[in-house]
């Protein structure tokens, strides 16, 4: 099943850039049976609203801004059609939901191809798969240890399965998520297909989705401006999949999982120094990727077997824009060193400033800018603090300016630190703590990157596994409207213990740690955030156009609707806004010949 599925997922992700033909995009036949089982709801259904539901199966197009409970009768206006609209290149969503008083096994749900009046067909360039329900918690406090019990739970549908038929619960809910991927090569036109739901037993329904592709091509994700940074977890991948640390075996599983990374643009390889950086806060501790070696005789030797195959691992995907190495100062202070003499491990504490800080770090950051001049990657590669106090970082940042200066600093940043430090590579500020406008034109005039991040202490906008949907797609507008490059996460898959199931975590809200499902299967926060990066692609292609067109009236609108996004807080009319910004866009774009 996984060499199914890897093939599968690499195939179908791969037509946003252009490697193979969308005709390969179609819902996978897989054995029944080859899943997992849901938690029960912990959310009790109405079965008396329930006992008014007409026998039978009921379905509806619904909007993909809103999760649906699986136990709560849907309260949706039927719609047997949808219409979504694109350009060349773009992969787009949509949303139905399957509702039943009765039990229904073997439901398959299949789009055909898309063809146009005059008879020109795209393909089988849609494919649908029914969503999964994982448990979820509440965003409470944020931040901070928690148990379960002591926040509210609840089935959130986030995870898309691949599964070709589904059994269907009584009295249940289940949403199906439609996803079309425009071919690069598509005719400007509208197409027409149907999305055809069948069962063994019962009558076939049918509704019908119309598509509209606009005479625009959208660049290959490798090529997108949008600086996206979530970082990777390999450990995780390991454990979840049962997998020796660093094997062949471990990178085949890594690599349908990154590549749906790549996929969205990711810009950053997440690298390792020594000993996690984080001092295990996640479920998975992080694995070296360069052994230092205390030799015999005093002097130092470092092993960067794994790092040097990991970078060109990712770099083979198609990220190779920086590599940010964590952390000079980790969370504890505390590095290890093998010791030749002994064959063992040996930890010290190693705080910024002091004699013992020197001593391990000036020969290991010495070599270590030589062996990346070596591989042809020191101008990309960054030292990397996430979150440190003001003096931790400035006793960091001014050693590694003094015993390699031809590396570059990146990091998150919660203390205005960007303005003790201008000329910083890399930074990202929390959502709730935004930069000067002014400070952000200056550094980017500088060709330097600046990031906005979001995580446990935020509630808006974020991608927890109870976050509404168009969340994830905000982000990419509040990047436009806040004038940064891009966003920083930490955690692409950080999986918990059993991620297929529960997304809730010890210490974060959930679904806080990851954003995809093992075994590449993508969730309706990565598809979500795919559709907002594409949108911050289009918008800056759009722009260009009507700045070499000088309509300036086009232009003032778009600005207009682009800035009611700016804003980090929850407030009433956000999702409006944001639809209207898009509905906009599309209208503008329809409006601009090729």
């Amino acid at each position: 099943m996984n060499a199914k599925r890897t093939f599968y997922q690499l195939i179908c992700l791969s037509t946003l850039t252009g490697i193979t033909s969308a005709g390969f995009c179609q819902q996978p036949q897989w054995d029944k049976g080859q899943t997992f089982m849901e938690a029960s709801d912990p959310v009790k259904a109405d079965l008396q609203r329930w006992r008014s539901v007409q026998p039978g199966l009921h379905s509806s197009f619904v909007s993909i801004d809103k999760r649906y409970a699986k136990s709560e009768v849907p309260g949706v206006t039927l719609e047997r059609t949808a219409h979504v609209t694109g350009w060349k290149g773009e992969r787009l969503s949509a949303q139905l939901l399957l509702w039943t008083t009765d039990s229904i096994p073997g439901v398959k749900v299949q789009v055909s191809d898309f063809t146009s009046k005059n008879g020109q067909k795209l393909g089988a360039i849609g494919y649908a798969r029914f969503e999964r329900y994982i448990l979820t918690d509440e965003f409470g406090p944020g931040c901070g240890k928690r148990k379960p019990g002591d926040f509210a739970a609840s089935l959130s549908p986030d995870l898309l399965d691949d599964l070709s038929s589904f059994n269907l619960e009584k009295n249940k809910v289940r949403p199906v998520w439609i996803t079309i991927a425009i071919p690069r090569k598509a005719a400007k036109g509208t197409y027409a297909a149907k999305v055809q739901i069948t069962a063994p037993q019962g009558k076939q329904q049918e509704l019908a989705i119309s598509l509209d592709v606009q005479d625009h091509l959208l660049p290959e994700a490798a090529a997108w401006t949008f600086h996206l940074d979530q970082w990777q977890h390999p450990s995780a991948v390991a454990r979840v999949n049962n997998l020796p640390m660093w094997s062949e075996a471990h990178f085949n599983a890594l690599k349908p999982q990154m590549q749906m990374l790549a996929n969205l643009g990711q810009k950053v390889i997440t690298a390792t120094l020594n000993k996690d950086p984080w001092h295990v806060q996640t479920y998975d501790p992080y694995d070296d990727m360069i052994i230092w070696t205390k030799e015999k005789d005093g002097s130092w030797s470092y092993n960067y077997q794994v790092f040097d195959k990991w970078v060109s691992f990712m770099m083979g995907l198609g990220v190779k824009k920086m590599i940010n190495c964590y952390s000079i100062v980790p969370w504890n202070n505390e590095i290890h060193y093998k010791d030749a003499a002994t064959g063992k491990f040996v930890d010290v504490v190693a705080k910024p400033g002091t004699a013992a800080f020197a001593e391990m770090w000036e020969p290991f950051l010495k070599d270590f800018a030589k062996h990346l001049g070596e591989k042809g990657w020191l101008n990309i590669t960054n030292i990397a603090l996430d979150e440190r106090n003001k003096e931790e970082m400035g006793a960091a940042f001014a050693f590694i300016e003094k015993v390699a200066p031809a590396l570059g600093v990146a990091y998150a940043d919660n203390q205005q630190t960007y303005k003790r430090y201008p000329n910083s590579r890399d930074v990202s500020t929390a959502v709730h703590h935004p930069i000067d406008p002014k400070d952000l034109a200056t550094r980017r005039s500088k060709g330097l990157n600046t990031t906005f991040y979001i995580y446990c202490g935020n509630n808006f906008p974020n991608q927890f596994t109870f976050s509404d949907p168009a969340e994830s797609v905000y982000a990419g507008w509040y990047a436009m409207a806040a004038g940064y490059d891009g966003v920083l996460r930490w955690a692409f898959n950080s999986w918990v213990e059993n991620p297929l199931v529960d997304s809730r975590f010890r210490t974060w809200p959930a679904g806080d740690t990851y954003i995809t499902y093992p075994q590449a299967r993508s969730s309706i926060r990565y598809e979500r955030l795919l559709e907002g990066i594409q949108d911050y692609e289009k918008v800056q292609i759009v722009k260009k156009r009507l700045e070499q067109q000088k309509d300036t009236d086009k232009l003032k609108a778009l600005n207009a609707a682009i800035a009611k996004l700016n804003s980090y807080s929850r407030h009433e009319g956000w999702n409006d806004d944001l639809n209207a910004a898009k509905r906009l866009l599309n209208s503008i774009s329809a409006s601009l010949s090729k």
